[in-house]
């Protein structure tokens, strides 16, 4: 159920319809849009008296929301939602760019990677300190090590990071040296870690699971939501089907979909989505060209000798030309990196 209040209500009229709906045990959680204020309430719907929530200062009506997720769905924030991750607006007119390594590798690999992304106006820094890797016997990444080093790095370059949390007790460490965080394909229904990112109020990047519908994907996201943290940006990175030709299918028919049913701005992550060099500047200008908010893209220094995803990373010199012809795709959109 959503409670949407007048134009202009003053806060004091919203104030008081919270504390109405918490006396009944319910959980109201409040969206202060530009125009006007809405007020999702999570709970038993089956009691509320809609008449008297309806007659009730400030109210201009009340909506039963029918789809399984209400935070994330329009029908509760009818504006777009822009993120600010350092002074990165996440869906707005200006498209991010996250890009570096698969993994952190050492201090010198992420400087080679970092001081050509800077110099090119890349804001935000990749890499993973925590591995999660199919076969137990690979690399799994450097660690608390990794997460020193990538914020180290960053800070020398005036950029914000983004790395991976695979584990609820990894939560705390990587929260105080990472701008973001990010939750991977493998873990989008891992559903504690998600309401313990809830708790946080960081920024999250939440991956579509390999097998996941766009419903369970929105449902991830409300997961988090719901536990009070608004700050989460979508990443479309493929789905696993039938077809042995690429790493995964980029279902780019995802971004135009979530932009109509939620709010939440969506990257796609087209390094991931093909697993090819050769596809990723073409997937990258069709995701810009369908309404992505923005990419994430792995670019490595030395790509053949990277500990992970080798076959998927660009190096800087490839990605500045990448990057080049991104810009005319974004200004086709009116948009710009």
């Amino acid at each position: 159920m959503i409670i949407v209040l007048k134009a202009g209500a003053p806060q004091n009229q919203a104030a008081e319809i919270i504390k109405e709906l918490e006396a009944k045990n319910l959980t109201p959680m409040p969206m202060y849009g530009v125009e006007r204020t809405v007020i999702a309430v999570i709970g038993e719907e089956r009691d509320i008296d809609v008449n008297h929530l309806e007659s009730l200062p400030g109210v201009e009506k009340v909506m039963r929301v029918v789809k399984p997720y209400k935070l994330v769905s329009r029908e509760v924030k009818p504006e777009s939602t822009v993120i600010d991750v350092n002074g990165v607006k996440i869906g707005s007119d200006h498209l991010c760019m996250m890009a570096g390594p698969c993994s952190v590798e050492s201090a010198e690999q992420m400087e080679a990677a970092a001081k050509p992304l800077a110099a090119l106006g890349v804001k935000i820094l990749r890499g993973g300190a925590f591995k999660p890797r199919t076969g137990p016997y690979s690399f799994q990444g450097l660690g608390k090590e990794g997460l020193d080093i990538l914020r180290e790095t960053a800070d020398r370059h005036g950029m914000a990071t983004i790395t991976e949390v695979l584990d609820v007790r990894h939560l705390d460490m990587i929260c105080q040296k990472s701008d973001m965080l990010q939750v991977g394909a493998r873990n989008m229904q891992n559903f504690e870690l998600l309401k313990e990112i809830g708790l946080t109020k960081k920024p999250v990047m939440l991956k579509r699971g390999m097998n996941a519908t766009i419903e369970e994907f929105l449902l991830a996201a409300e997961y988090i939501l719901s536990k009070g943290n608004p700050n989460v940006i979508l990443c479309e990175r493929g789905i696993r089907t039938f077809e042995k030709g690429t790493r995964n299918t980029l279902a780019l028919a995802t971004v135009p979909q979530v932009k109509e049913l939620s709010h939440l701005p969506i990257i796609v992550d087209p390094t991931h989505g093909t697993g090819k060099k050769n596809l990723i500047l073409p997937m990258s200008k069709a995701a810009i060209a369908c309404g992505a908010d923005g990419l994430m893209i792995e670019v490595h220094p030395n790509p053949s000798e990277a500990l992970s995803d080798a076959q998927q990373q660009f190096t800087p010199e490839e990605f500045k030309n990448v990057y080049k012809e991104l810009d005319p795709i974004a200004k086709a959109v009116n948009r710009s990196f």
